[in-house]
């Protein structure tokens, strides 16, 4: 005589609802979490931000590399000379009108 126990259908329900929970959990965070597809979009997009600053920053440094090389000892641009005197110092030549 074979004996088979009869097995309790909240073994089963227990197992499927623990199962939806732990997939639903890990979807959720595949796309919202720290490392999930979202975050990830965030990250690409500072990147392209940070590499255009750092273009603009790139072109900025180069035009002040210019301006220093011209003004230095040996290589004098007087046309740069004069409008950074101009400018900073604020002379004027004694034939010119200053607006203000």
């Amino acid at each position: 005589m074979t004996y088979t126990r009869k097995r309790s259908p909240y073994g089963l329900i227990a197992y499927v609802i623990l199962t939806f929970v732990l997939g639903t959990y890990f979807s959720f965070a595949s796309v919202q979490g720290d490392f999930g597809l979202m975050r990830r979009v965030e990250i690409d997009a500072e990147a392209k931000r940070l590499e255009s600053e750092l273009s603009a920053l790139r072109e900025q440094t180069a035009t002040y590399r210019n301006k220093t090389k011209r003004l230095s000892d040996t290589y004098l641009d007087l046309d740069l000379l004069d409008e950074q005197a101009r400018d900073v110092l604020g002379y004027v030549r004694s034939d010119e009108i200053v607006l203000r």
